[in-house]
């Protein structure tokens, strides 16, 4: 198996933790500043509801769900650009645990 560079595998975990820290920030903000400021969100309607009340609803929910699904493209692509191969790590994990 071929090591990989140490500024390479800083670089490729740094990218990982940013998006990471992105997506905690959405998930903070959607989680808790929605219900934070609920009092002053009941004027907004969204599809006919408060807005607070459609976020801790349905809102929260579905960012979630998207965010899930963007961490998983992100995160195909990132791992392209490192040179992460999904086909090759099948390949050498069904080989015998002693090639390893």
């Amino acid at each position: 198996m071929k090591k990989v560079d140490q500024k390479v595998a800083d670089a490729y975990f740094r990218e990982k933790n940013r998006y990471m820290l992105v997506y905690f920030a959405i998930w903070f903000l959607v989680s808790y500043v929605v219900v934070a400021f609920a009092d002053s969100l009941t004027e907004i309607q969204f599809l006919g509801f408060p807005f607070h009340y459609f976020m801790g609803a349905i809102g929260a929910l579905f960012t979630f769900i998207v965010l899930l699904f963007v961490n998983a493209i992100v995160g195909d692509k990132i791992d392209k650009k490192y040179g992460i191969d999904d086909e090759r790590n099948k390949e050498i994990g069904a080989k015998n645990m002693i090639d390893h």
